[in-house]
């Protein structure tokens, strides 16, 4: 825990908020962002005793700090965070502090990947709570462990989403049982090099031993390579005896649920279903009812901004698939299309790689490009000889496609790129998908 130290916390967001609010009685805090626009926030932080300051980068506060917070989202090249690592003074962020503010004997399960943990993570947080378990969702998912840790209780038990972002500074942060959904070349512009983030993707496995439980996809080379060497007892799924086919999903090679018993189609929700069965057997052991895990199934609509169906009163189909941050997420989104398809792609420089969806290139009839990186998606489509209009913003992209889209096709929004050049969070980019298509085509 900590006390009595002169905190700076670079960056407000959710995370600087609560985890201000979890330390201001025993400590000095500084709260620094570019903007103070939040002012209601900013307003009840100042009333418990914490100094907010307006600042481009931060680093002129750095005097006689003994610890620095920083928002998971704030690059690790950014000025501030190279001074303070000059000044030897410890980089750490919300969910490295609060971990030290947990009660006893809290179960903790960390969900990561490039692709899936989101839908991974609520599904085994939900069917936890269906089982009765004391449980509590945080992390990534859009709720700091600083804001939750309220909820958790001794000998409880913690589901947490967490993001290369976040992993970069855990530090004593560690889980009892860890999910790696799948690794692939992504926030490229936050880490510099793939070898950097799937270095940091290891860091979920931190402090591991073979008493703690790893879960690998088997058929992702770069998942079984940077867990060779890993302490934790290891279970693969996508493998000889966890695995899904053409009629269901097996556990120990036992048949547990048929496909047609599943309401979110696709193999890549199979596959995220898999390990998260594998993992609540793990968890629950004989007190797995799996009555209750087929009824929640049938059930179970995916996660809001994931291929997402939108409704309309027309003939179209449209999916918001706005947290395909990446080209892999996009090339998932594209393989469970089966009309023409006319898609929106693009966003903030990363320098991802639209050669990733090649394969399922013969779904697309027109690409709408827009966001910083408006150019180079004309220029990718161009090489590949498919009809683009360069649209920059999601409006003039959906008042395009009102002109062009005909009955019996697809729209999808799945940008194969962060929002973060137009919007501040992929959400933002996929409501406002949503109210356009309610707007144009209802």
């Amino acid at each position: 825990m900590l006390e009595n130290k002169k905190i700076l916390i670079l960056g407000l967001a959710r995370s600087g908020y609560y985890v201000a609010k979890l330390l201001y009685q025993n400590n000095d805090i500084i709260l620094t962002d570019r903007s103070d626009k939040e002012i209601d926030k900013i307003k009840e932080l100042e009333s418990l005793g914490i100094k907010f300051i307006k600042s481009e980068t931060g680093e002129e506060l750095l005097d006689g700090i003994d610890i620095l917070i920083k928002n998971p989202g704030i690059e690790p090249f950014h000025p501030c965070i190279k001074k303070a690592e000059s000044l030897n003074i410890p980089i750490v962020n919300e969910m490295e502090v609060a971990y030290h503010y947990l009660p006893k004997n809290v179960f903790i399960v960390g969900i990561t990947g490039s692709n899936g943990k989101t839908t991974t993570t609520t599904m085994l947080y939900e069917l936890l709570k269906l089982h009765q378990v004391n449980v509590t969702l945080g992390g990534n998912i859009g709720y700091p462990l600083s804001e939750v840790i309220k909820d958790v209780k001794e000998n409880s038990t913690l589901v947490l989403e967490i993001s290369d972002h976040q992993l970069n500074d855990l530090h004593d942060f560690k889980t009892d049982m860890s999910i790696l959904t799948n690794l692939c070349p992504t926030h490229l512009d936050f880490h510099g090099t793939y070898e950097r983030y799937i270095n940091t993707k290891k860091k979920i496995f931190n402090h591991h031993t073979k008493d703690n439980k790893a879960f690998i996809n088997y058929k992702n080379e770069d998942s079984l390579k940077i867990t060779e060497d890993i302490n934790s007892t290891k279970i693969y799924f996508n493998n000889d005896s966890n695995y899904f086919d053409d009629k269901g999903i097996y556990i120990d090679n036992e048949l547990v649920i048929n496909l047609s018993d599943i309401k979110i189609k696709g193999n890549h929700n199979y596959e995220n279903i898999t390990v998260m069965l594998l993992a609540l057997k793990n968890i629950l052991n004989d007190k797995l009812d799996m009555n209750i895990v087929k009824d929640y199934l049938k059930k179970f609509n995916g996660v809001e901004h994931r291929i997402e169906v939108v409704d309309t009163n027309t003939n179209i189909d449209f999916y918001n698939d706005s947290k395909a941050t990446n080209p892999t997420s996009t090339l998932i989104a594209l393989k469970t299309m089966n009309k023409p398809t006319r898609i929106i792609l693009g966003g903030k420089e990363r320098f991802q790689d639209f050669e990733e969806i090649d394969s399922e290139l013969n779904k697309i009839c027109y690409i709408y490009a827009i966001g910083e990186i408006t150019d180079r998606v004309e220029e990718f489509a161009l090489k590949h000889n498919i009809l683009c209009k360069k649209c920059y913003t999601l409006e003039n992209a959906m008042e395009e496609i009102k002109k062009d889209v005909k009955d019996g096709e697809a729209v999808l929004l799945s940008p194969g790129s962060a929002s973060w050049d137009q919007y501040d969070k992929f959400e933002t980019r996929g409501e406002e998908f949503k109210k356009l298509v309610e707007k144009l085509f209802k």
